[in-house]
């Protein structure tokens, strides 16, 4: 066994330990560490800017991409969300002991479906360090114990967020473990994170196309997954032009690097001539490069051909593809056909050409006149999230605390016995 399987190995067996310890804390331990550790993160906030320029300056130094380089920024408008994330997770209501349902038994038994937690989750993320305050918050909410291993861009980053983080854990009374950080980044731990099957309940990967099929491939723990972000935004031809353009230039251009951002622009060519070159002219203005068919081309002489590869990329950037489309169904075949099952919009104002779209889409998260940037478990409400789930099992779309349960059943009787 090599040092690096030994070393996580030792953290999934005492995750393990803090896992069951975890499950039975009261929520209002749980509640006092998270509102414990937002203020140490607000308390700490000049050393975690400070780690996170060491990580920005070797990134700019390494070549990262703008879009790149704006998810691993913290300011202090981003360090105190972060804060404020533990908080709204804090006041959450308890996930762990919910009684799903229950019913009563001919025979007198009584029988309920209680949601309990996963146990270990390890999460894998790349260069985002509020994913470090984040995962463990919600990990923590749900009972879970957590490990994380971020990116080698963010590692000081995250290294000064989990020091906040622990020291709200020990101030509730609350074993470090509960939440522990790889101390390495060397990329050997990540294959031995996916094969820690007896450690590690089940693994969610936050991060790049690269990093997600490596950990589909490799993984012997489940996982929850989204390998890519290739989102749509569809302009119906009874779209108002004035919400479809405000709505279509958040969509784009608000954050270019983040996984619901629209990547592909979809227009209903009964309104070509109105619409198209509009919506063209103010992504281009907008300092978006534009790729599109013939007829986006057409509507915009600084429009960039479209290859077919366009279609089914994600740029996580400045970057958009445009195409002409036969009405919704149209829509909702190249949805289906080149999507990523993660969030999809069309504008309108027709009801069932809605209704078409949202039950057509084969995707997580379906939107009607609203941006696909608000693909996130603090717009649902739900607080911090741990990733969009983009399979079918469990979890599917934000994964917040009650996705990070799973149940078990209580069977109450008075002496019953089955008989033979």
């Amino acid at each position: 066994m090599t040092d690096i399987q030994t070393m996580m190995f030792d953290l999934g067996a005492r995750a393990r330990v803090a896992a069951r310890l975890l499950a039975l804390a009261p929520d209002a331990v749980k509640t006092t560490a998270l509102r414990e550790a937002a203020a140490a993160i607000r308390a700490q906030a000049a050393a975690i800017a400070a780690a996170n320029g060491q990580d920005m300056a070797a990134g700019a130094a390494k070549g990262l991409t703008k879009a790149l380089l704006d998810r691993l920024m913290l300011d202090d408008k981003r360090i105190e969300a972060m804060a404020t994330g533990l908080e709204e997770v804090a006041n959450l209501p308890d996930p762990v002991g919910r009684v799903l349902a229950e019913w009563d038994r001919p025979n007198g038994l009584h029988i309920q479906r209680v949601a309990v937690p996963l146990g270990v989750i390890g999460i894998i993320y790349e260069s985002r360090p509020n994913v470090t305050a984040d995962a463990a918050a919600l990990c923590l909410k749900s009972g879970n114990a957590a490990i994380l291993r971020g990116g080698s861009e963010s590692y000081h980053s995250s290294q000064a967020i989990m020091a906040a983080m622990r020291a709200g854990i020990r101030a509730a009374g609350l074993p470090d473990d509960v939440v522990q950080m790889v101390p390495t980044t060397d990329r050997a731990a990540v294959g031995a994170m996916l094969t820690m099957d007896k450690h590690i309940d089940v693994i969610v990967p936050r991060g790049g196309k690269g990093l997600v099929a490596r950990v589909k491939a490799e993984s012997k723990v489940p996982l929850f997954q989204h390998l890519e972000g290739i989102c749509h935004t569809y302009i119906d031809k009874a779209a108002d032009l004035e919400m479809a353009k405000a709505v279509v230039l958040n969509a784009k251009m608000r954050r270019t690097g983040v996984c619901g951002s629209t990547e592909t622009l979809l227009v209903d060519q009964a309104v070509a001539a109105t619409h198209l070159p509009a919506l063209v002219a103010m992504l281009a203005d907008a300092g978006c490069e534009v790729r599109g068919d013939a007829a986006a081309q057409a509507a915009d002489a600084r429009v960039i051909a479209a290859s077919d590869a366009d279609w089914d990329t994600e740029y996580l950037d400045s970057i958009i593809s445009v195409k002409l489309v036969d009405g919704v169904n149209g829509a909702v075949e190249h949805v289906n056909r080149h999507g990523s099952q993660h969030t999809e919009a069309i504008i309108t104002s027709d009801a069932q050409a809605a209704e078409t779209f949202l039950n057509g889409c084969d995707s997580a998260i379906v939107c009607w006149n609203a941006s696909t940037q608000f693909a996130d478990g603090g717009e649902f409400g739900m607080g911090a999230e741990i990733g969009i789930s983009t399979g079918r099992m469990h979890a599917r779309g934000p994964v917040g605390v009650e996705q990070l349960c799973t149940f078990k059943y209580k069977v109450l009787g008075a002496g019953q016995t089955r008989p033979g």
